[in-house]
């Protein structure tokens, strides 16, 4: 299964922000969207990431407050990326290592999307049921042979 599977199943929804929005604007598009994370874009490149773990950072560097700044300050400005070609096992393998919940899917400059760590498992799992079902249909339909007597 590959990358681009599961942003067909997923669908083109996708939300984003400039370096320069303030961080406070940032969270409210998150909360109200219901999303974990934002790409950054700026002049139509990819600038960074935005996710719940960098806003718990600005929190912390700001006693507590989200602060005045803005998203370029706690961006992930070198996020991993992933292309449509890119397997899924792959993307489990990053995912994990990085300790990354969130990757952008990017096709040379264009961005198509973001996986989350919850789209892959999903994914997997749906993937691994459908051919659980083929194997318990392929049993039940095992040819019996007749013994000889």
């Amino acid at each position: 299964m590959k990358v681009s599977e599961i942003l067909q199943v997923k669908g083109n929804i996708l939300f984003t922000i400039t370096p320069d929005t303030a961080i406070a604007d940032a969270v409210s598009v998150m909360e109200e969207k219901d999303i974990g994370s934002l790409v950054v874009m700026e002049y139509g490149d990819l600038a960074g990431i935005l996710t719940f773990r960098e806003v718990i950072r600005a929190i912390h560097k700001n006693n507590g407050s989200l602060g005045t700044g803005t998203v370029r300050k706690y961006m992930d400005d070198h996020p991993l990326t992933v292309t449509p070609e890119t397997e899924v096992n792959e993307v489990r393998r990053m995912m994990l290592e990085k300790h990354s919940r969130y990757l952008p899917v990017m096709d040379a400059k264009t961005l198509l999307g973001v996986i989350s760590f919850y789209d892959v498992a999903k994914a997997v799992l749906e993937a691994q049921s459908f051919e659980n079902k083929m194997l318990k249909a392929y049993i039940r339909d095992w040819p019996v042979e007749e013994s000889e007597e």
